[in-house]
């Protein structure tokens, strides 16, 4: 039997001018979807683009380039202890190698910033298919972020670890709500590599959504090699971790953990010390992301943005329930609370939010189109004027974040431009220690600052910012910080006691001390090296030690 002639024949190609209206399609679909993400990249940029460093660049970027080159600030404790962001490390410190931090911190940002614009462009697109309705997400997210976190969690900032995590974790969510979960797990491992919490967190919030995403989302021996890929990619994250424990004893340990709780960063950890209003205002922010979910004609897709909030906030539930803990049970608290039980929280209800708003664009609302827009509309122009707002306060100071405000030992209502000539004098000391003294040479320095090793390429005996994160070293910086910065002197004063200065230089081979002029306006009986005769500083001396 011969067959008829359209069973014989292949299928034809589509006509030339049809192909090419597709390919043109296509082509402009890639070009405005570049352009979208170049936007946001721009609003970031104009949000947090202040000079470096910036809130934990130092921090971090410092320990990156010590671990390029072990020789820079080689008798700094921080720099030299345990290497707990590896993965950061490799990633960004080589570029110190060939640049200054400065320069090293703007390409580290750029390339964090553009993962977390590409994440979100998708993200947003998977759920709210608007063109550019990302760029008005990333303007709610931002300013929820900002006015509506719990624990002073922020994402777009300077470059540190947490950055490039939460671009991977967007990435993961745009494959999540795609039910392509196959890619979401080792997406998770690589946010997990970066930042070991952020990707963690965010992997039991996945496993929530998976776990209500019904027939979507495949067997779960389906899902068993993607996990071993995640978990496989993860164990660059993990193990340092882990490594920053080993070989200490039960005491230490809880110690440790006690002093990073209690003392060091109770403002992230400790519920007891979250101000009232920090409260008030993430409840109001779930209960705004609430609203605007029950006004939301859903789907399986905006569903899955949903649950992963729902862990988010449960996360932050356990935290509160363990806040409960220090009074009667201060050692376990303190070993349970130090894992930042409210990180996700402060990221993932403002994300929610953002998109939710959004969708209300595309998707009709339970009230109707019309009020659906004018919700989104009014929250989009509040969130547009508080982000140009705090964009405007930053710039019109023009300083690193680092070396301003309470990072400089500035009061709250020091003017500008007092804070500018602080800053210049900081910068101007540091910039004489780094062309006058010893590369080897090490100092004691005041407490609130946090940018000498960056300015000044030499170590110091403690910082207050610079905690190390592994238990021996941990343990040293606290003998450290209560022999430098006695309680009795009011933690910001230095001893100057001879017999304590060379104790100081013998354990700590301190060579030099820098003092802060506002709060020792006298000169003291030691050697005093900088400012010179030539030279002036209002704002700080150098001192060589006996």
């Amino acid at each position: 039997m011969l067959a008829t002639e359209s069973e014989s024949t292949p299928p034809t190609s589509p006509p030339a001018s049809t192909a090419n209206a597709m390919l043109s399609a296509a082509s402009c679909s890639w070009r405005w979807r570049s352009w979208e993400i170049w936007l946001i990249l721009m609003v970031f940029v104009f949000y947090a683009g202040d000079p470096a460093p910036a809130i934990n660049e130092a921090h971090y970027l410092a320990k990156a380039k010590n671990f390029w080159q072990p020789q820079w600030c080689a008798g700094d404790l921080f720099v030299t202890s345990g290497k707990a962001h590896t993965t950061f490390y490799w990633v960004f410190g080589w570029l110190t190698n060939f640049f200054s931090l400065a320069t090293t911190a703007w390409i580290g940002r750029l390339v964090g910033w553009s993962l977390l614009a590409v994440g979100l462009q998708r993200f947003s697109w998977s759920v709210v298919p608007v063109r550019y309705a990302s760029l008005l997400a990333a303007f709610i997210w931002l300013a929820g972020i900002e006015h509506g976190n719990l624990a002073g969690e922020w994402v777009v900032g300077g470059i540190e670890a947490k950055v490039p995590a939460y671009g991977f974790v967007l990435l993961a969510l745009e494959r999540m709500v795609r039910g392509h979960w196959k890619i979401v797990w080792p997406l998770l491992g690589a946010a997990s590599a970066f930042h070991v919490l952020v990707g963690g967190w965010s992997v039991l919030c996945g496993g929530l959504v998976w776990l209500t995403a019904g027939k979507s989302r495949g067997s779960l021996v389906s899902q068993i090699l993607p996990l071993a890929i995640g978990g496989g990619i993860a164990l660059f994250g993990l193990l340092p971790a882990i490594w920053l424990t080993e070989g200490t004893s039960e005491a230490d340990a809880i110690a440790a953990a006690r002093t990073y709780v209690y003392q060091r960063i109770p403002h992230h950890l400790l519920p007891a010390d979250f101000a009232p209003s920090w409260y008030l205002r993430h409840g109001l922010l779930i209960a705004m992301t609430m609203i605007v979910f029950a006004i939301q004609k859903t789907d399986q897709r905006i569903r899955a943005v949903g649950w992963f909030t729902v862990g988010a906030v449960l996360l932050a539930g356990i935290g509160l329930l363990l806040g409960l803990l220090p009074q009667s049970h201060p050692d376990l608290a303190a070993k349970w609370l130090r894992f930042y039980w409210f990180r996700l929280t402060d990221a993932a209800v403002p994300l929610a939010l953002a998109l939710a708003t959004v969708r209300l664009l595309a998707v009709p609302s339970r009230w109707g189109r019309g009020l659906g827009w004018a919700l989104a509309g009014l929250l989009g122009l509040i969130a547009v004027l508080l982000v140009a707002r705090h964009s405007l306060q930053k710039a019109e100071a023009g300083l690193p974040a680092s070396c301003d405000l309470h990072s400089q030992g500035h009061f709250p209502d020091t003017s500008v431009a007092e804070r500018q000539a602080v800053c210049r004098a900081w910068i101007d000391a540091c910039d004489w220690i780094r062309d006058n003294t010893d590369p080897d040479a090490v100092f004691l320095t005041p407490r609130h600052q946090q940018t000498f090793k960056w300015y000044a390429n030499r170590a110091e005996v403690v910082n207050y910012k610079d905690v190390p994160q592994d238990v021996p070293n941990l343990k040293e910086w606290q003998s450290r910080f209560d022999r430098v910065f006695p309680p009795e002197l009011g933690r910001i004063r230095i001893t100057i006691q001879y017999s304590e200065l060379q104790k100081f230089r013998k354990q700590y081979g301190a060579d030099y001390m820098v003092v802060d002029r506002r709060i020792a306006p006298y000169s003291m009986p030691l050697q005093k090296v900088y400012p010179t005769a030539l030279e002036s500083n209002e704002y700080y001396a150098v001192y060589r030690l006996p």
